[in-house]
């Protein structure tokens, strides 16, 4: 009983309805079509005009987003890029549903998102996962949730950690586990109920560099064995954003607008030997005297 109510906590704390990419369903979370499909072809995603400010209790209104336009092809790898706390993460959970915009709206598959959506996956910071259930207890948590029936899930669980190399850790705890692991669980569970939009949140920031290197590697890996679902990607690392995008989004500071957009696109499949070569490391200076204002 009390771990039943944690984990309904847990589920409600700051992210609402959704925990490190667990798709939920609710009644009113139905998205109103305003626009026409035929004007957005193969738009999976529409961001028009976006700001958001935030009231503070001081009475001061801080400005995070201001005009954010862009476009998003469906199967894009897309990185928002930018300097801590410039509302990267902000403008994921406006594109998710879980906040609204102040100003401007969002389009997915030429709906306009009016409330949290479901069909997509959220990973987080933190792998968020419950310390008291096993790896594959975890993965088929979103299942167990939205009261479909888990044993019919079982193998595709199954499939999920053999992708990402879990196999034979179904029933370790989560602190038997690496911090790259533990992602890596948190990976299988956005993905059990095969959502079309991955949203990922600086997934890898806490990670040491190698291991950040070998999970970068990893999800290329998987998102290609997944059909190459849309992707939008949000880290503070120049080369991460630069090794995994097709196109990289650098935001400025607060409040942030889209200073440029990087379309270089490297071939794929993608091998760490590409951070070597001297287009990418060019690139690479061209993005810090963006970000810093040109002023190396």
């Amino acid at each position: 009983m009390i771990r039943g109510l944690a984990e309904k906590t847990f589920i409600t704390f700051d992210i609402t309805f959704f925990t490190g990419g667990i798709e939920m369903q609710q009644e009113n979370n139905e998205i109103k079509t305003n626009v026409e499909q035929n004007e957005f072809n193969n738009i999976h995603i529409k961001i028009d005009s976006v700001s958001k400010v935030f009231n503070q209790h001081a009475g001061n209104a801080v400005t995070a987003l201001k005009d954010i336009s862009l476009e998003i092809k469906e199967g894009e790898f897309i990185v928002i890029l930018g300097p801590s706390g410039c509302g990267k993460s902000t403008l994921l959970r406006i594109i998710s549903g879980l906040i609204k915009p102040t100003n401007g709206s969002v389009y997915i598959k030429g709906k306009k998102v009016e409330g949290p959506i479901s069909d997509i996956g959220f990973i987080f910071q933190n792998p968020t996962l419950f310390k008291w259930r096993k790896v594959i207890e975890n993965v088929l948590f979103p299942i167990d949730l939205m009261g479909k029936n888990v044993s019919e899930y079982k193998e595709k669980a199954q499939q999920l950690l053999d992708l990402t190399n879990l196999n034979g850790f179904e029933n370790n705890y989560p602190k038997e586990l690496s911090g790259g692991m533990q992602q890596r669980v948190s990976l299988c569970r956005a993905l059990i109920s095969s959502p079309h939009l991955l949203l990922m949140d600086e997934p890898f920031g806490a990670l040491d560099a190698l291991t950040r290197d070998t999970m970068n590697l990893e999800l290329l890996r998987i998102w290609r064995s997944s059909k190459e679902k849309t992707v939008i990607f949000v880290t503070h690392s120049i080369t991460e954003a630069l090794f995994l995008a097709d196109r990289v989004i650098v935001l400025s500071c607060r409040p942030a607008v889209i200073q440029e957009v990087i379309s270089e696109n490297f071939p794929r499949p993608r091998t760490m030997g590409l951070k070597s070569l001297k287009e990418f490391n060019d690139i690479t200076q061209k993005i810090y005297k963006i970000m810093l204002g040109n002023k190396m």
